[in-house]
C-alpha cells in the first residue's frame, strides 16, 4: 500500500481491533500526545500482531485501513516508547511481513565479505 502521508507512526502498545476511527483518535491524542489530524498515518497492532489498523487524515477525511496475515506476524518494535517514527520503505517491508529492522541493521564486525 503507498501512503502520501507525511510521516508513519507506529504506536507500540496493542489495541483492541474492534477499535474504530474515533477511539484510534483518541488513542493518538492521549496515549501518544499528538493530533490525529495533521497528515501522519498512525498504525495500530493487534496483541498477536497478525493485524493491522492504519488511521490517516488526508485533508477531507480520515481514512482507516485494515491488514490481515494470514501467517506469521507482523515484526513490531519494542514498547520502550510510546510510538515509533518508520520510513516508506519500512512501511513497504512491514505490510509484506518481512522483518524491517533488519534490513537496515548494520553487519556485525566480526563478518568479512
Amino acid at each position: 500500500m503507498q501512503l502520501a502521508a507525511d510521516a508513519i507512526w507506529l504506536a507500540t502498545a496493542a489495541v483492541d481491533m474492534r477499535t474504530g476511527i474515533d477511539g484510534l483518535s483518541l488513542h493518538v491524542q492521549q496515549a501518544l500526545g499528538r493530533p490525529p489530524c495533521d497528515g501522519t498515518a498512525y498504525v495500530f497492532a493487534n496483541r498477536r500482531r497478525t493485524r493491522l489498523k492504519l488511521v490517516c487524515w488526508d485533508g477531507t477525511g480520515v481514512w482507516m485501513c485494515l491488514r490481515r496475515l494470514h501467517r506469521g506476524q507482523f515484526v513490531w518494535p519494542q514498547p520502550d516508547d510510546a510510538c515509533w517514527q518508520m520510513s516508506a520503505e519500512q512501511w513497504q517491508w512491514l505490510v509484506a511481513g518481512v522483518d524491517w529492522q533488519r534490513l537496515s541493521a548494520p553487519a556485525p564486525g566480526q563478518w568479512r565479505l
